[in-house]
């Protein structure tokens, strides 16, 4: 049986829209220890795109981006 992956936190940006949710995903990850796991959700759908760039920009890793019909759940990591 596969073990569900703990996240360390859960960030909860639905509502907010573009450049919002990728601000404050930077700003959680800036302030995590390393290692820590993030799950960004969001409505807006510019976030899917935006979150994942500026993580490519900022040296986080993009672990998952899963978009669904009320919106999307972008986990991140801070690398160790």
């Amino acid at each position: 049986m596969a073990q569900e992956q703990v996240l360390d936190q859960v960030l909860d940006l639905r509502g907010l829209k573009c450049p919002l949710p990728a601000l404050y995903a930077r700003k959680a990850l800036a302030k995590a220890p390393p290692g820590v796991r993030l799950c960004v959700l969001t409505d807006d759908p510019m976030a899917t795109i935006d979150v994942p760039h500026m993580c490519r920009q900022e040296g986080y890793a993009v672990e998952a981006v899963e978009k669904g019909n009320l919106g999307a759940r972008i986990v991140l990591r801070r690398p160790a």
